[in-house]
């Protein structure tokens, strides 16, 4: 099992804990973890985008001129692609893009992701996040002790101080321990969790 230092919201360090090979020290897999992102990415699309084609564009019920005699090519109405106004050629529809990843793939894919913040050295575990007060200065304190600027911190049930003291700072996401997903532990640099976060998360992905 990795050993890894648990600190206090001041940067002391006080006492190690050990991480659970099953989660925190299996075998990389990339590919998994690039489907996992890649799910992740189309299943936030909307689907939304939409554009009318010739038969769902208002008017043009009637043939604009005659069939022959004019010297000019056929038409049969005013909607037509080539005209000013008409139907959009294979126009977009709205669209369901999500996908589907199985619940294995899934989680060996966060686990390979939690490894490899272990192997980078880009895991702090703190002692607790209890803050007094809802204070952003507070909270960029504490990222201030680590040097860290990109950081997804790992909380464990209802914290509404942390949570909160986070929300403006740049470059930073607070999220529950059952909540991780492969694309926020890649996206950001620095993985920070409490304690309580860490034994959730062996809990949940194990």
């Amino acid at each position: 099992m990795a050993k890894v230092a648990v600190y206090t919201m001041d940067g002391a360090e006080n006492g190690q804990i050990e991480l659970k090979d099953s989660v925190f020290g299996v075998e990389v897999n990339v590919h998994v973890m690039h489907e996992a992102v890649v799910a992740h990415l189309a299943n936030m699309r909307q689907g939304t985008q939409s554009a009318k084609t010739r038969a769902e564009v208002r008017g043009g019920g009637r043939k604009p001129y005659r069939q022959k005699g004019t010297g000019r090519a056929r038409q049969g109405s005013i909607r037509a692609p080539q005209w000013v106004g008409g139907g959009v050629v294979f126009a977009p529809k709205p669209r369901d893009y999500s996908k589907k990843m199985n619940k294995k793939a899934r989680r060996l894919a966060i686990r390979s992701a939690l490894t490899t913040r272990v192997h980078d050295n880009n895991l702090i575990v703190l002692e607790d996040m209890n803050l007094a007060e809802i204070k952003t200065k507070a909270m960029q304190n504490v990222l201030n002790q680590f040097s860290l600027e990109k950081a997804l911190i790992v909380l464990n049930g209802e914290n509404t101080n942390a949570v909160l003291s986070a929300r403006n700072i740049p470059g930073v996401k607070t999220i529950r321990a059952e909540q991780i997903n492969v694309y926020d532990i890649l996206k950001y640099e620095n993985f920070v969790a409490t304690k309580d976060a860490i034994a959730k998360i062996e809990e949940v992905f194990e």
